[in-house]
C-alpha cells in the first residue's frame, strides 16, 4: 500500500502536470488539491489548511509591486533608471552585474527580503536597455542568495548558527564564501546563456531608451511627487535594515504598503493607476503552491524524504539526496524553515565521521538558497511580478527549468567540490 506522503506527493506532481496541459491557473488547482489531500488524507481542518495559504507572500508581493507602481505610475522610475543608465553609458553588458552587487549588499544588511527592492527596477532597466529580463532576474536572484549568506544575515545566522548548535565548527565567513563563489559562477552561466542582446523590446523601447540617454533629458527638473517618491524609496531600504539591525524582524510588504500609502496621499492619480500594477496572478500562483507544500510538511513527506536520504548506505551519496531534498523542498517553500527542519536530519551523517560538517552545512545550506530564482519562491516571484505584463510568462517557464536545473546540479557539483575533499 503506498504511504499516504508518497501519494501526496505523487498527486502533487499529476495536479502540476494537468493543470499545465490543459492550461489552467496552476495556483488556483494546487489550492483546490491542497484543501483536499488535507482534508482527506492528512486528516487536517479545513481551518489549518487554509492557514497554510501565505498571507506574509502575498502582503510582500501586493506591497513592492503597489509602492514601485505609484514610482512607475508618477514617472519615478524612469527617472532612476535614466540616472542608472547615464551612469552605465554604453557599458550595457555591466548591468547584470551591477544589479548582482547592489542586490548582495542589501540582502547582507539583515534581512535579505530588503534586497528584492531592487526587482522593480532592473527589470524595467533590463526591457529599456535590451538585456533579456531573464539575466537581469538570475543577476538579482543570485544577488539574493550571496548577500543573504553574510554573517550579517539571516540565511547565514541561521545555518552557522544551527551547525554550532550542534558542535559543528562552521566559519561564517568560510559559508559566505562558499556562498558568493556558487552565485558567481552561476550568474557567469547565465550571462554566457542569457547575455546576448535582447530585441524583443522593440523599436519603442529602444526609442525611450535613446530619450532616457539624451542629454536634454539631464536638464528636466524632477516634480515635487517625483523627489517625495525617491526619498520613499531610499526610506524603504532604510527602514528594512534599520529594523534588521535592530534585532526586529523586518515585514518588507507592511513597510511597503506604509510607504505606498503615504504616496498614494501625496498623489492619488498614481496611487489609483498603480492598483492595477499589483500581480495577483503571481499571488494566486505561488499561494496555492505554498499551500500545498505546507500540506505536504504537516504530513511528515519532508521527513520522509529526509530518512530515505540517511538510509543509504553511501555516505557520499546520502549527502548528495539530502542536498537535492534541500534545494527541491525549497524551491516551493521558505528557505529558512527548510534549513531549519533539514539541517538536523543532515546530522546523523556527521555523527559517523565520514562526512565533513561544514562542508555538507554549506553544501546543504547554500543548495537549499539558490533555487529560490523559482517563479514558486519569493524571490522568483517577485522578479516575475516585476518584469513587464508580456515577459512573465516566459520568465515564469524559463526561471521554472533554471531553478529545477539546480535542484539537481547543484547537490552535485558542492557535494563533489567540497563534500568530497573534505571527508575522508
Amino acid at each position: 500500500m503506498v504511504e499516504p506522503q508518497l501519494a501526496a506527493l505523487l498527486l502533487f506532481v499529476a495536479v502540476y502536470a494537468v493543470a499545465a496541459i490543459r492550461n489552467v491557473h496552476v495556483g488556483v488547482s494546487m489550492f483546490a488539491a491542497a484543501c483536499g489531500v488535507g482534508v482527506w488524507m492528512a486528516g487536517l481542518p479545513l481551518k489549518t489548511v487554509i492557514g497554510g495559504f501565505p498571507i506574509s507572500l502575498m502582503v510582500l508581493l501586493a506591497g513592492v509591486t503597489y509602492f514601485f507602481g505609484i514610482a512607475q505610475a508618477n514617472g519615478t522610475v524612469d527617472r532612476v533608471i535614466s540616472a542608472v543608465l547615464r551612469v552605465v553609458g554604453g557599458r550595457t553588458s555591466l548591468l547584470p552585474g551591477a544589479f548582482f552587487l547592489l542586490t548582495a549588499g542589501i540582502s547582507a544588511m539583515g534581512s535579505p527580503l530588503a534586497g528584492l527592492v531592487t526587482a522593480p527596477i532592473g527589470l524595467p532597466l533590463a526591457r529599456r536597455r535590451g538585456v533579456d529580463p531573464l539575466l537581469m532576474g538570475l543577476a538579482i536572484g543570485t544577488g539574493f542568495s550571496a548577500g543573504a549568506f553574510a554573517p550579517t544575515s539571516l540565511f547565514g545566522m541561521v545555518s552557522y548558527g544551527t551547525a554550532h548548535q550542534a558542535s559543528i565548527a562552521l566559519n561564517p565567513l568560510v559559508l559566505f564564501g562558499v556562498a558568493v563563489a556558487t552565485n558567481l559562477v552561476i550568474l557567469a552561466t547565465a550571462t554566457v546563456t542569457y547575455g546576448r542582446s535582447d530585441n524583443r523590446s522593440g523599436p519603442a523601447a529602444e526609442a525611450a531608451a535613446a530619450a532616457g540617454d539624451a542629454p536634454s533629458a539631464v536638464d528636466v527638473p524632477w516634480h515635487t511627487t517625483q523627489v517625495v517618491t525617491a526619498a520613499a524609496m531610499v526610506g524603504l531600504v532604510v527602514a528594512i535594515v534599520g529594523c534588521a539591525l535592530a534585532g526586529i524582524e523586518p515585514d518588507v510588504g507592511v513597510i511597503a504598503f506604509a510607504f505606498a500609502a503615504v504616496l498614494a496621499l501625496v498623489d492619488p492619480p498614481a496611487g489609483r493607476a498603480a492598483v492595477g500594477r499589483i500581480d495577483w496572478s503571481t499571488v494566486l500562483l505561488v499561494g496555492g503552491i505554498v499551500t500545498y507544500v505546507g500540506v505536504l510538511q504537516a504530513m511528515g513527506a519532508v521527513d520522509l524524504l529526509g530518512s530515505a536520504a540517511k538510509s543509504l548506505t553511501v555516505p557520499l551519496a546520502s549527502a548528495v539526496v539530502i542536498c537535492l531534498v534541500g534545494g527541491l523542498v525549497s524551491a516551493f517553500a521558505s528557505t529558512t524553515g527548510i534549513l531549519a527542519a533539514l539541517v538536523p536530519l543532515a546530522l546523523p551523517l556527521v555523527a559517523g565521521g565520514e562526512l565533513a560538517g561544514w562542508a555538507l552545512i554549506s553544501a546543504l545550506a547554500v543548495c537549499s538558497s539558490i533555487v529560490d530564482v523559482s517563479p514558486y519562491s519569493t524571490v522568483g516571484a517577485t522578479v516575475v511580478a516585476s518584469a513587464a505584463v508580456e515577459d512573465r510568462a516566459r520568465l515564469t517557464t524559463r526561471l521554472m527549468w533554471w531553478s529545477m536545473a539546480l535542484v539537481v546540479l547543484g547537490p552535485i557539483v558542492l557535494v563533489g567540490v567540497l563534500v568530497m575533499p573534505a571527508s575522508r
